[in-house]
């Protein structure tokens, strides 16, 4: 029991001082505070999202024995998986048909894989220049206080240059692994549209 209420007192002092650290930061936090969540709101459903498309598939040499065996294929969220369930819904007889149909999957699984990368590194890139904002606007406050009160008044000057200070850092805590899972995305990214364009490149030579 003491233990509970230790750790429940620990994350008092703990949101309170978060509290604390957030108002600081002046009204540019609010925007930032927006950007970030939205961030890795997406940045978790790529996650999701690319983890269905690899680790939910079916191998190659399935995808090829079900074609040629006319299975038909149960819809299912892996990649590949996909594009047996596309073949079993519209194969035709006519082989040119049939390359033009498996041309027509690729483009419409394509656009899922890439979906909101670029807006991940967009919003990692902004939060940098909302930072650099809200340190314009901590400087302005600060020389407005020593407008009005001269470099006597050392809390309000404090209150400036702190409110600038919190939103360079938090600015930088958003972006840096924003950036970093942008790439990382890109590069998951990346071998499933190769995974893609190997598939469609050998079902088209049996087709």
């Amino acid at each position: 029991m003491p233990q509970l209420l230790e750790i429940i007192s620990s994350g008092q002092v703990f949101g309170a001082s978060l509290y604390q650290y957030f108002k600081g930061g002046g009204i540019i936090m609010y925007p930032l505070l927006c950007v970030a969540v939205y961030m890795w709101t997406l940045i978790f459903e790529r996650i999701f999202a690319f983890h269905r498309l690899e680790f939910k598939d079916i191998d190659m040499a399935d995808l090829l024995q079900g074609y040629r065996d006319g299975q038909i294929f149960p819809f299912k969220t892996g990649l590949r998986a996909q594009i047996g369930f596309f073949l079993s819904q519209h194969q035709t007889e006519n082989r040119d048909l049939n390359k033009r149909l498996l041309e027509q999957c690729r483009l419409q699984l394509r656009p899922g894989i890439d979906r909101n990368i670029m807006l991940i590194a967009v919003l990692a890139m902004v939060s940098p220049l909302l930072g650099l904002l809200g340190t314009v606007t901590g400087m302005i406050t600060t020389f407005d206080v020593i407008a009005m009160f001269g470099t006597g008044n050392a809390r309000a000057l404090a209150g400036g240059i702190s409110e600038a200070l919190i939103t360079t850092q938090s600015g930088l805590l958003v972006s840096i692994p924003g950036v970093f899972a942008s790439a990382v995305l890109t590069l998951r990214a990346r071998r499933l549209q190769m995974r893609l364009d190997e598939s469609m490149t050998t079902l088209k030579r049996i087709v």
